[in-house]
């Protein structure tokens, strides 16, 4: 149970990242339209540390050695929550194209901002969506982008890694792609799925060695699926482990 003074910190953290959201997003939406996304790409990586400065987050991240700056690839990520996309898009200099539901680009601001920056749209009609994926992810590669993706589907309700949907490795595999396991941790204790509350915290990104799909068969994609969520898994649960430890 929240005390009072939990709920009075929270309303600070929403009352600073409000203020530097909504204006500084609202420019970008406007910027992106007009100039495109990629030529301000430097302004959305301000708004990623910028929104992690004013929630009250102390940011790292540990990428591996084989993860090329000159390659794109389908960084795979454990979803958390609302921020997960700010959390993880500096860990490296790629341009990360995100896959989010057609009806989410309805919401005031975000939704604004995420449209107007190119991100994919998955249809509300689920006979179609791994078409209309497989055909947006294939025009962001040909732009040299990459793709963050969420293959649990739903954020967590309690910090630990869901079952993966393998529908986005089906489609790493048909464009030749690598697939990076991208897991952040202690960002589950700064904000999570059913509460608003918001708190600070130290967060980690950590982007793994990457898994090759190209020229897999159809079991080999599913294996490589786990080979991913294996990762991401040890990171998380290496971190839980540590939480529990200092309680």
């Amino acid at each position: 149970m929240t005390t009072l003074l939990e709920r009075a910190d929270s309303a600070v953290r929403w009352g600073r990242a409000l203020s530097f959201l909504v204006p500084y997003s609202t420019t970008l939406t406007v910027l992106n339209r007009v100039m495109g996304a990629d030529r301000i790409q430097p302004m959305n990586r301000l708004l990623c540390i910028g929104m992690l400065k004013t929630v009250g987050v102390k940011w790292r991240s540990e990428v591996h050695p084989a993860v090329r700056d000159d390659e794109s690839y389908v960084f795979a990520q454990n979803h958390i929550n609302h921020l997960d996309f700010i959390t993880m898009h500096n860990a490296t200099p790629h341009f990360k194209q995100g896959v989010e539901l057609e009806t989410h680009f309805r919401y005031p601001f975000y939704g604004w901002f995420m449209s107007s920056r190119g991100t994919i749209p998955v249809p509300a009609d689920k006979t179609k969506r791994t078409d209309a994926v497989r055909e947006g992810m294939r025009e962001e590669i040909a732009r040299h982008h990459s793709i963050l993706a969420f293959p649990e589907g739903t954020r967590t309700l309690d910090g630990t890694v869901g079952p993966f949907r393998t529908g986005i490795f089906f489609i790493a595999r048909d464009l030749g792609l690598k697939v990076v396991p991208t897991a952040v941790t202690g960002m589950f204790e700064v904000m999570r799925k059913g509460s608003y509350l918001l708190r600070g915290g130290d967060v980690c990104v950590y982007c793994d060695e990457p898994v090759d799909f190209a020229g897999r068969n159809d079991d080999e994609v599913r294996e490589g699926a786990e080979a991913v969520r294996s990762a991401i898994v040890a990171r998380v649960e290496a971190h839980r482990a540590k939480v529990e430890g200092t309680r």
